[in-house]
């Protein structure tokens, strides 16, 4: 069983950065591949940024196209832990920021983690 717990969401200015986490505890970390997912209100869950699984420090990342060049994901294997780096936000950004593994387990999901941003 995996426990996925995100957190490092807040009230933001629009041009300003934050660092989500997501703690990873269960099964062996570096053997998935994760993603972290928005979801705004009123709309669906959707993609935002993934990271391969990786062995040793060789791994690979993809990004919603909204967010390429804004938005930084990476891990530390050593902490089970992913991270998403954003910057310069958008109130478009405004979401809630969940991760789980790539393909998602449904008994995953966490809570996750709001972002606020205000123009």
């Amino acid at each position: 069983q995996v426990q996925l717990v995100e957190s490092g969401g807040g009230l933001v200015q629009a041009g300003g950065p934050l660092r989500l986490s997501c703690a990873a505890s269960g099964r062996i970390f570096s053997w998935y591949s994760m993603v972290w997912f928005r979801q705004s209100l009123g709309k669906e869950r959707r993609f935002a940024a993934g990271i391969t699984w990786c062995t040793g420090s060789i791994y690979y990342t993809d990004y919603e196209d909204s967010v390429k060049g804004r938005f930084i994901i990476s891990r530390d294997n050593a902490k089970n832990t992913v991270y998403l780096h954003l910057s310069n936000l958008k109130p478009e950004d405004t979401a809630v920021y969940y991760c789980n593994t790539n393909p998602p387990t449904d008994t995953y999901w966490g809570q996750g983690t709001q972002v606020t941003v205000s123009s």
